[in-house]
């Protein structure tokens, strides 16, 4: 017994002198999403503001993402900002990859977690932004779970989705392809409007860059029909609304703002050509969530119950 204890000591003794492993520090996934966002923005100014970092920290974790490649270069840096060079257009697929899994992994998640409580991010437009906003407590019988928080974010832009820059959409138009639940939550009627009693024959339009907008290219039509001048052009519709509200001219404005103004006439019926249809567009991994499934059926039935108020009828 003697014995084999000596060789059980034996046998647990550490040698006097052991080579050291290779070093195996695993590479961080918030380096490969900077340098992912480096990559699309085209500077790190821009990339900053897409992940929500300073200057100075997509620095860092770009010097930290080369550095775990040899500390070879990953971008040329140039006047104009940084471009790929051949080693860093090489990583792109894989990076991809790498962040594809990981929000995959983030999506299934979130959808996993029964609670109702937390943020719900929604990409929108104004006008859409403007009416769920007023309806948080507004003429509805359906409420919010008292846990969820509406995070509503005008981007002309239609968010990524399948990146979680956004948990859903509400959109004018559903995407041609992706992995998406898509649903119709109903159509805004538009129509002018000038502020009550004035005198108000010239037109509140968009800017130039904004003449593809279908109201734009409307109002654009009646300019040329009766030659009557352009008062403003601005680029938001709480812009036009303010200045039509003055009295500066007419102009285009949902019915569900307009006919609830008391300082507004409108001026004719709904526009069937520039009525804006919306649609929910959830990706198919949260919308098993339980916080963004109350959003949608909130949504649904907001639609619903304001179809008459959308529609100018109201």
């Amino acid at each position: 017994m003697a014995a084999l204890s000596g060789l059980a000591r034996e046998t647990r003794q550490e040698p006097a002198t052991r080579p050291p492993r290779p070093g195996r520090g695993a590479m961080d996934w918030g380096d490969v999403r900077v340098f992912l966002a480096i990559a699309r923005e085209g500077s790190m100014r821009a990339a900053g503001r897409a992940v929500g970092l300073s200057q100075p920290t997509i620095a860092r974790r770009l010097t930290a993402f080369e550095t775990s490649f040899g500390g070879q270069t990953l971008f040329d840096r140039l006047p104009e900002g940084l471009r790929f060079n051949a080693l860093g257009e090489q990583l792109v697929a894989a990076a991809e990859s790498v962040e594809d899994a990981v929000l995959r992994l983030e999506r299934r998640r979130a959808a996993a977690s029964p609670e109702l409580r937390g943020t719900v991010r929604v990409s929108t437009g104004e006008c859409a932004a403007g009416f769920l906003a007023r309806c948080l407590s507004g003429p509805t019988t359906m409420a919010l779970p008292s846990g969820i928080t509406l995070e509503l974010v005008d981007s002309r832009q239609t968010a990524n989705l399948a990146r979680r820059e956004a948990d859903m959409a509400l959109r004018h138009q559903p995407p041609e392809t992706g992995d998406f639940y898509i649903s119709k939550a109903g159509t805004f009627a538009c129509a002018v409007y000038r502020r009550r009693g004035a005198d108000a024959g010239a037109w509140v339009t968009y800017t130039e860059e904004q003449a593809h907008y279908e109201p734009a290219r409307w109002v654009q039509r009646q300019i040329k029909e009766t030659g009557q001048p352009v008062a403003l052009r601005a680029s938001s519709m709480l812009m036009h609304l303010e200045a039509i509200r003055a009295g500066t001219g007419r102009g285009v404005l949902p019915c569900y703002v307009g006919d609830g103004h008391q300082l507004l006439e409108r001026l004719t019926p709904p526009i069937p050509e520039i009525a804006a249809e919306y649609w929910i567009i959830v990706h198919r991994d949260l919308r098993r969530s339980a916080c963004v499934r109350a959003v949608i059926d909130w949504m649904k039935r907001l639609f619903a119950e304001q179809r008459e108020v959308l529609a100018g009828v109201a």
